[in-house]
């Protein structure tokens, strides 16, 4: 038996659900406002885990432009039946405010790692939809329902209606099965069948660090659901000292050697010293995370074994180990034809006049787009930070004529938090490195009047960022082998959803490359590599 270690999907992968295919286990978990949307993991033993699949891979399946920061896709539920894969997915338009315009749908595939098929619009009344494949053959829709009512509790309940598939559509009434607990704000239900009682495993409290998973039951699909005796099934609010908090919304897999487990949402708040534990509790630049825990039943109640905390490690499942080999590109030369599944972009798919491999082979060509504050196009590839230490490198080649063109290397949560350090052009002194901070949409350049000038006949500049837990800092080269700090110390808290406009929002921090024309010629970047190097295997 394997021990695993905590947590099992590091950095911005939150809200998983899990899936299980005769011996081969699938989770999917939440991309909000990256594309392409939804990230599928592989694993065999529960311990590694394997990115294979984004299926929402095209405009027609998913159209972000404009999207605000921490909407899009929203808690996809996975699930299979009669030999096919079924994913339902919110496509979130409106965040803020009185309302939630939000849109459930439904792709399905052969294949985990195939092409999924065009949408089927479910209804928009709320978000967090699952689908449910009961044994008699019929399916239903689950979901929370948004209340915009003035003085009402936005979160209605959850609302469950059948699913036909013939028609493609709901049918037959609406039926608010679940109100919640006192802790409310109740979402994210996924329903079992389980031992003749139906559970109903939602999340409530939120998703910051009071979030919880809660778990009903009942002899009927419709209710009334019977709360667990020692509810919350899984929580860190009050274990302010774990390592994992924020642990809430959960799913829940039976594996093929008859044992349970549960994978949940939790956060890694960055190590503070002389701060008080309890308030506030941190920040998590990683974003939210994944984490599994072993499940025990007692009087046809699920138990997390070791009491309802997060547990650093646990026993795996009694299944041989089955590593997989290092997915994710530490150098990566941009060789291929395609860019790696752990790359993505902002709320569209970047085109070949955008994003090219083939233009230039070994090149990840980038063609300049909008500013880093857009919402529309962004001419930017990036991936999530996954570690707490780690370096991040590239080599650009770009020839700017106009301070409105600039290209290079960029740490970025949101459209109002980021960093970025970019080759562009100054009057008077040619060609020169800048750097730009973007903290809660207020503008710093740190090297203003002392920008760093570039040779003109020099073509090629090396960029990296050695990030160190609290802090991040860039560096520059001309060869590629002597190093120059920027003289400037950033702090990675800022890009976290604890510190974003106070708290609240639901990505995770990324670095990676952008080219940006703001005079509209489009004037093209080349990226001859880029390098993520952790310090450690988890940070």
């Amino acid at each position: 038996m394997t021990t695993i270690q905590n947590p099992i999907l590091t950095g911005f992968n939150p809200d998983p659900s899990i899936c299980r295919v005769g011996e081969d286990y699938f989770i999917a978990v939440s991309t909000f406002e990256w594309f392409p949307g939804v990230g599928i993991y592989h694993s065999k033993d529960l311990k590694n885990w394997k990115l294979v699949s984004r299926p929402l891979n095209r405009l027609s399946q998913l159209n972000m432009m404009g999207n605000p920061n921490s909407g899009g896709v929203w808690a996809p539920a996975l699930s299979y039946n009669e030999g096919k894969y079924w994913l339902i997915y919110t496509d979130v338009k409106v965040t803020e405010g009185q309302w939630k315009d939000c849109h459930n749908y439904l792709v399905t595939s052969d294949s985990i790692d195939g092409e999924w098929s065009e949408p089927i619009h479910l209804n928009s009344s709320g978000f967090d939809p699952s689908l449910f494949h009961d044994e008699d053959g019929k399916k239903y829709l689950v979901n929370m329902v948004w209340d915009s009512r003035v003085g009402n509790h936005p979160f209605y309940g959850i609302v469950l209606q059948e699913y036909d598939s013939i028609k493609q559509k709901l049918v037959g009434e609406k039926e608010i099965i679940f109100k919640g607990t006192d802790v409310m704000l109740t979402e994210a239900p996924h329903l079992y069948k389980i031992n003749g009682y139906y559970y109903l495993l939602t999340a409530e409290g939120g998703t910051r660090f009071n979030h919880q998973a809660t778990i009903a039951r009942s002899k009927n699909l419709r209710g009334t659901y019977e709360v667990h005796p020692e509810n919350p099934i899984i929580s860190s609010y009050t274990h302010p000292r774990n390592p994992l908090q924020k642990a809430g919304h959960a799913s829940i897999v039976h594996t093929h050697t008859d044992e349970w487990f549960m994978v949940h949402l939790t956060g890694r708040p960055l190590p503070r010293e002389k701060q008080p534990v309890l308030d506030s509790r941190g920040y998590c630049p990683l974003g939210r995370e994944t984490a599994i825990q072993r499940l025990e039943w007692k009087n046809d109640w699920p138990y997390v074994v070791g009491g309802n905390q997060p547990s650093w490690e646990i026993k795996g499942p009694s299944i041989p180990e089955y590593p997989f080999e290092y997915s994710q590109p530490i150098m990566d030369h941009f060789d291929g034809d395609q860019l790696s599944l752990d790359y993505q972009t902002l709320r569209i798919p970047l085109n070949e006049n955008i994003k090219t491999l083939q233009e230039r082979p070994g090149y990840l060509r980038l063609y300049g787009r909008e500013s880093l504050t857009s919402k529309f196009t962004q001419s930017f590839v990036a991936r999530r930070w996954q570690h707490f230490a780690f370096t991040a490198e590239t080599k650009v080649n770009f020839q700017p004529t106009s301070f409105q063109q600039a290209a290079g290397l960029v740490n970025y949560y949101n459209t109002e938090n980021w960093s970025a350090l970019q080759i562009t052009w100054d009057e008077e002194k040619g060609k020169v490195l800048s750097l730009t901070t973007c903290d809660n949409f207020k503008f710093d350049q740190p090297l203003l009047h002392n920008e760093i000038e570039i040779p003109n006949r020099q073509e090629n500049v090396f960029l990296k960022v050695v990030v160190n837990y609290n802090d991040y800092q860039y560096y520059y080269s001309l060869d590629g082998d002597d190093w120059i700090a920027i003289p400037v110390i950033l702090q990675s808290y800022k890009l976290s959803d604890d510190y974003v406009q106070g708290g609240g929002f639901f990505t995770g921090a990324f670095v990676g490359m952008q080219c940006q024309d703001t005079s509209g010629e489009g004037l093209h970047a080349d990226f001859d590599y880029f390098s993520y190097q952790p310090k450690t295997d988890l940070g």
